[in-house]
């Protein structure tokens, strides 16, 4: 599987401390692996996110992203729960 990184989640990953960086390259890494691992916890988004889903990092970061084809993904963004859906 192909990761493509779109340039909202490349800036908002630079943001992010290296620990949580590495956390997140892991779970991509699951994710490539296992998409239905729980740890993922993987679940489909909506507005304003239509045709994303959604990962876990840690109890609150998430990383969303998109299947462009079935072999290659972009993840749209990280960042925690209320910056990236404002609640």
């Amino acid at each position: 599987m192909q990761v493509v990184r779109h340039r909202r989640f490349v800036k908002q990953a630079k943001k992010l401390p290296i620990a949580l960086r590495l956390k997140a390259r892991e779970r991509v890494e699951l994710l490539m692996r296992d998409a239905r691992h729980p740890l993922l916890n993987d679940h489909p988004l909506h507005s304003p996110y239509d045709g994303c889903r959604s990962i876990n990092i840690t109890g609150d970061y998430r990383v969303v992203y998109r299947k462009i084809t079935p072999d290659i993904i972009e993840l749209r963004a990280i960042g925690t729960h209320p910056e990236l859906y404002g609640d």
